[in-house]
């Protein structure tokens, strides 16, 4: 199997190419299903002391648009469009192996119904919580600030988790705590407090979907060690690829999106890996 590999394509047509039980960690950030076309502006962010936003120590920005990219958040149902891709997920991956499925409110709860049946109730590891504050604030309910991500393992007896290797984050009361273990910082839990991707960072792509690798890195450390391979068949601005390269894994994406393609091809272009196109 090749090293590292960006594919562009129908990515249930590729998954059926892999072999069996040749992956150790899946990721995938599905469409959320709001029924829409998306469209997310392309902004480029210039400090500007008359600027309309303000940043960390209070300066300020300018924002230009520059550009816009467009895509359907939209699937039929689960057993239609996600199913065939999680069998096909099932197969391709190792005994040790565990798939994330990020998803919103709007469809975890269906989503985790089906994978229970799929992957069966006991192979369900964890609802992963992940809290962020930004964005639009509602007024006539409480405002939607996580997203779910729901986790299974391959084989109960064999799956590969090591928390050890995540990096550690601050107690909320470090007095609570003796100075070395404030110091050494505490484990996470399944309640994964994390800013999104900031419009201002030198992480930010301008894809509308992309995920911060802050969240990315601590799934490829806990569930994977170096020289695996991690996969991402929805692989968007390619946040997957980039955080497994970092960590000394290989990577395969796949994504049918022409705008990802070259999002990811920018991203990672300090990176040896191989581009296939199955869009033809």
């Amino acid at each position: 199997m090749l090293k590292n590999l960006l594919v562009q394509g129908d990515n249930l047509k590729f998954l059926k190419t892999l072999p069996d039980e040749s992956v150790q960690l899946i990721y995938i950030d599905p469409p959320f299903n709001t029924g829409k076309i998306q469209t997310r502006p392309i902004q480029k962010m210039t400090v500007d002391s008359r600027g309309e936003t303000i940043g960390y120590g209070g300066r300020r920005y300018k924002s230009e648009k520059i550009g816009q990219y467009s895509y359907r958040d939209s699937f039929d149902d689960f057993n239609s469009f996600l199913q065939p891709r999680m069998q096909e997920a099932k197969r391709i991956l190792k005994k040790s192996g565990s798939i994330y499925l990020h998803l919103d409110y709007r469809e975890s709860h269906y989503a985790k119904v089906e994978m229970d049946k799929l992957f069966g109730r006991d192979n369900f590891l964890n609802e992963i919580i992940w809290a962020y504050d930004y964005g639009a604030k509602a007024k006539n309910r409480w405002p939607a600030k996580h997203d779910t991500i729901l986790v299974y393992v391959k084989d109960t007896n064999n799956y590969y988790f090591n928390n050890e290797e995540v990096d550690r984050e601050p107690y909320m009361a470090p007095g609570l705590v003796t100075k070395e273990k404030a110091e050494r910082g505490k484990l996470p839990t399944d309640v994964w407090w994390h800013t999104i991707v900031s419009p201002t960072g030198k992480e930010k792509t301008g894809y509308p979907t992309q995920k911060p690798e802050g969240i990315l890195r601590r799934i490829v450390q806990a569930s994977s060690k170096e020289g695996d391979t991690v996969l991402d068949f929805f692989a968007g601005s390619g946040t997957t690829g980039a955080v497994a390269s970092k960590l000394g894994r290989n990577f395969i994406l796949v994504d049918q999106n022409p705008q990802s393609i070259e999002v990811i091809k920018k991203r990672l272009k300090d990176t040896d890996f191989e581009f296939k196109d199955d869009s033809k």
